[in-house]
């Protein structure tokens, strides 16, 4: 199949150190993604893939910077003002959920881990109405993309 990212990078130059936490949801995030994923560029003259991308922060904008093993493939910008408040509803639960884990009741950790999983889907459908003409992912990429932007903003 050549629908899909065979290989990710984060530019996260310029950003502080994430938190060992932030750290461990990127690789699980990264590790999943190219165990199985869908990702094709939707431009016309598009080449197929797979793909590499690298995602990055420029400017106070999500770059997607896309190629093939022939080469450049695509750029593209979004805009960091829809994820905004997605980003920092997911942060405040997922540190919740992380202290949950330390010290509260199993079912307590499952209804945050609900409320988290809740916020990290609406995130994901973000990115894939933002994603629109540009890249059709499905939703599950969608989501462990969502992951790794709120990776980058970490420090953003």
């Amino acid at each position: 199949m050549n629908a899909r990212i065979a290989s990710i990078r984060i530019d996260d130059r310029n950003l502080p150190t994430p938190t060992p936490e932030i750290e461990q949801e990127r690789a699980v995030a990264i590790f999943d993604l190219l165990e199985d994923n869908s990702f094709a560029l939707c431009a016309a003259n598009a080449p197929e893939g797979p793909y590499d991308v690298q995602l990055a922060i420029r400017d106070r904008r999500l770059v997607f910077d896309v190629d093939t093993e022939n080469g450049k493939a695509g750029e593209f910008h979004l805009s960091l003002g829809p994820f905004r408040q997605v980003v920092k509803d997911y942060y405040q639960i997922c540190e919740a959920y992380f202290d949950a884990v330390k010290k509260l009741p199993a079912s307590q950790i499952e209804a945050i881990d609900m409320a988290r999983r809740g916020i990290h889907n609406e995130g994901a459908r973000i990115l894939q109405e933002r994603l629109e003409g540009k890249a059709q992912v499905d939703a599950d990429t969608s989501r462990r993309l969502f992951t790794l932007i709120c990776v980058l903003h970490f420090g953003a």
